[in-house]
């Protein structure tokens, strides 16, 4: 294994095209930030990583580090959000532990809709403690019957006066039972669609709302479903207009596909660092594993897919920063071949290291668990697929007109 103790920042070099100066120093402080994380205790249950998901949380606030995902006017970076830093802070961040990267994610993902789509006095009351590590956010969107298709939601949510009133069901929703808050998709009008869908911000202990119990992953994650029954929340609470929720989170996850990119990168990158270790220091027939040819192919293929991977997540994330009104395409391709890409990494990885890369103990072993949900997560891999060629087609017919 290697030195934990000093995790080395995100290589710049390889994406500086795509950088500004400034990043030097976010790639600086998340791997400060990262170092300190990387000397927790490794939670081995659901019990231990709801309980070690509030002290990252307080780790990241006290940095302030969630403040990348946050307009300048409620306590983030001067011009606004910077999904380039994000990138960087979940590199270094899922290098260490892909636990401390689901809780930057988080605070990020669960917090956009209130950014974008939140009024004034909502924006001022919640994203301060967000970026301070006060408040845990969660995005809930996901329903037993409606993954990625999300117009088969079945949560329905019905006006009653100054109130809006939600029954439904929500499950593999990360920080459920934990979070401070949710923003909550549900149908406000059933005959319209994709765009009969709102989004909701609901606090933790709104009457009606009740955690339904964890959902275990092999790895180790605040995961778990929330039933709705007749939780009403006021009318003020509704982010973005009525039946425009639909909307609103497909333009959060668009902007933040690119960090899911990111995450997958930093778990490849810890993988490729593993295996070099390894390779360069046990010796097999006489030899180094790094001079027998069959493992310098597999450290060369995933050094360039690495890069490759890199390259995409960093061009979407520029595209991102400047404010383009959709980067669908950009994000799709980085979402897609970094997830594939790291799948394949820490396969290889394990492959190099051997049989004790399956030990539970061993920084590999977490990573072939922990990264096989980012190729389903936020967009799985055959759904950007379809994004990818519906918007290569949709160009070619307005080329050929």
């Amino acid at each position: 294994m290697i030195d934990p103790t000093h995790p080395a920042p995100p290589d710049l070099d390889t994406v500086r095209a795509f950088l500004d100066h400034s990043h030097g120093e976010v790639a600086i402080e998340a791997a400060e930030i990262a170092t300190e994380i990387e000397q927790l205790a490794v939670v081995h249950d659901d019990e231990g990583a709801r309980s070690q998901a509030r002290e990252i949380l307080s780790i990241l606030g006290s940095a302030r580090l969630p403040r990348h995902a946050a307009p300048n006017s409620w306590g983030g970076v001067e011009s606004g959000p910077q999904f380039r830093s994000c990138c960087l802070v979940r590199e270094a961040l899922a290098a260490v532990s892909p636990l401390a990267d689901s809780v930057f994610a988080l605070q990020c993902l669960g917090s956009m809709p209130v950014t974008l789509g939140g009024t004034d006095e909502l924006r001022q009351r919640v994203l301060p403690k967000v970026i301070g590590g006060e408040w845990m956010a969660a995005f809930a969107m996901t329903e037993p019957d409606a993954g990625s298709d999300v117009a088969s939601m079945r949560t329905r949510a019905r006006r009653d006066g100054a109130e809006w009133v939600l029954e439904g069901h929500k499950h593999l929703i990360t920080n459920a039972g934990e979070a401070d808050f949710y923003c909550v998709f549900a149908v406000t009008d059933p005959d319209a669609g994709s765009r009969g869908i709102s989004c909701f911000f609901v606090e933790h202990g709104t009457p009606g709302l009740h955690f339904a119990g964890a959902q275990i992953l092999s790895e180790p994650h605040p995961l778990g479903a929330l039933e709705f029954d007749g939780c009403r929340v006021p009318a003020g609470c509704m982010l973005g207009a009525e039946g425009e929720g639909f909307k609103l989170g497909m333009r959060t996850l668009d902007r933040l596909r690119p960090t899911v990119a990111a995450a997958a990168c930093g778990m490849a990158t810890r993988a490729l660092d593993e295996a070099l270790a390894h390779a360069t220091t046990r010796r097999q027939f006489g030899r180094p594993l790094a001079e027998l040819q069959m493992t310098q192919q597999k450290l060369a293929r995933m050094a360039t897919e690495l890069t490759a991977a890199r390259l995409l997540t960093y061009r979407a994330a520029w595209a991102a920063d400047q404010g383009k009104d959709r980067i669908s395409q950009e994000a799709a391709m980085a979402k897609s071949y970094a997830s594939e890409a790291a799948q394949r990494i820490v396969d290889d990885a394990v492959q190099v290291c051997g049989g004790r890369a399956c030990l539970r103990d061993h920084p590999v072993d977490r990573l072939y668990r922990a990264v096989r949900a980012l190729r389903i997560y936020e967009g799985a891999t055959e759904v950007q697929h379809l994004v990818i060629a519906r918007g290569l087609v949709d160009s070619y017919g307005r080329q050929s007109r």
